[in-house]
């Protein structure tokens, strides 16, 4: 009996978010199909009826990331499905910089995780990783105040703070100095926005 379409989207989605974890534990070519396959608890037979090559799952796997489905749990952490403008860049910000996005390097944003790869791949990977990129700055430059400086310009800065942010305190042995830099960045990428009490710390 065929599978029903709803069942083969399972099973899709569930390859992609085992992919996206192991690429962003061990790079992309350290993983294999086999290993995608067998951490989705299927076997390696069945890549080939959802994805083309290991490149498209590479990509798809970015997208789904951009997607928000489902979300990691860092991405839930002070979450309001009511926010939006700078209420919704300001939670991004705090959950981005996050010591639970720091320690969470399986599920951490492609942006962190997979930048050197994709420099290196075709033009799917960095197709896919552009739009993640475009869609996290369209967020922030929503959320600025409209003043004399380009909200465009602002948000591509808080984006290269956030994501800088993170691969440097990922990047050090010191846990004190990891949490400097998020805290600091944090600080740092929240004066973009409105005066308000300060963010958290953590």
């Amino acid at each position: 009996m065929p599978y029903s379409s709803e069942h083969k989207n399972e099973t899709r989605e569930r390859i992609l978010r085992s992919a996206r974890h192991l690429f962003n534990r061990k790079g992309f070519v350290a993983v294999t199909v086999g290993e995608v396959m067998k951490e989705s608890g299927l076997t390696h037979g069945g890549f080939y009826n959802h994805f083309r090559s290991k490149e498209e799952l590479y990509a798809e796997a970015i997208m789904q990331f951009g997607r928000n489905d489902p979300p990691e749990h860092w991405q839930t952490l002070g979450f309001d499905g009511t926010a939006e403008g700078e209420r919704l860049a300001r939670l991004i910000v705090d959950a981005y910089l996050s010591r639970e996005h720091l320690d969470d390097r399986d599920g951490s944003c492609p942006m962190v995780g997979l930048p050197s790869d994709v420099a290196r791949g075709g033009s799917k990977l960095k197709s896919a990783f552009q739009q993640v990129l475009e869609m996290m700055v369209g967020v922030f430059e929503a959320g600025m105040p409209h003043d004399k400086v380009p909200t465009r310009e602002r948000a591509i800065c808080m984006v290269a703070l956030c994501v800088g942010g993170m691969v440097l305190a990922r990047a050090v042995e010191d846990e004190s100095l990891a949490d400097e830099l998020r805290n600091t960045v944090r600080k740092r990428a929240n004066t973009q926005f409105s005066p308000t009490p300060e963010a958290r710390t953590n």
